[in-house]
């Protein structure tokens, strides 16, 4: 008896999903000074979001509770709560100066190989940017 190859499925993208304390706030702080985009939100009140920028995506879940909104750093300092590879930190550094992101740190040479820089958002979550170095 010749067992049937079980059928394979691609996984096509991933989204990182946040908690914040007020979701318009939030996500109009990703739109202006971070660069992404949303259509609409969803709940009455509005109480979640899509935000995309180059077909990455993070999903916004507003919580009553403040107490539930934890950003890894909590955790221990140095913490990422999202990660995002880009072709270019140093042009998308100066994009998010321009738009006056809350910057975390600098640009910066790491030594597993990736220059980074990294914002945080109205509820204290590290965003890092990151670009592999050539060798």
């Amino acid at each position: 008896m010749v067992a049937t190859p079980t059928p394979t499925a691609k996984l096509t993208g991933s989204a990182p999903v946040i908690l914040v304390k007020n979701v318009i706030a939030s996500a109009n702080y990703y739109r202006d000074s971070v660069g992404f985009s949303y259509d609409r939100f969803w709940g009455d009140p509005p109480g979640f979001c899509i935000l995309t920028r180059d077909a990455m995506h993070i999903m916004m879940d507003q919580v009553e509770d403040a107490t539930l909104v934890a950003p890894n750093s909590n955790a221990y300092d140095g913490a990422w709560d999202i990660y995002f590879w880009v072709d270019n930190v140093d042009a998308l550094h100066q994009e998010l100066q321009q738009r006056e992101a809350i910057m975390h740190t600098g640009l910066c040479n790491q030594s597993y190989g990736c220059r980074e820089c990294s914002i945080h958002d109205l509820d204290g979550y590290v965003i890092c940017f990151g670009q592999v170095l050539e060798d």
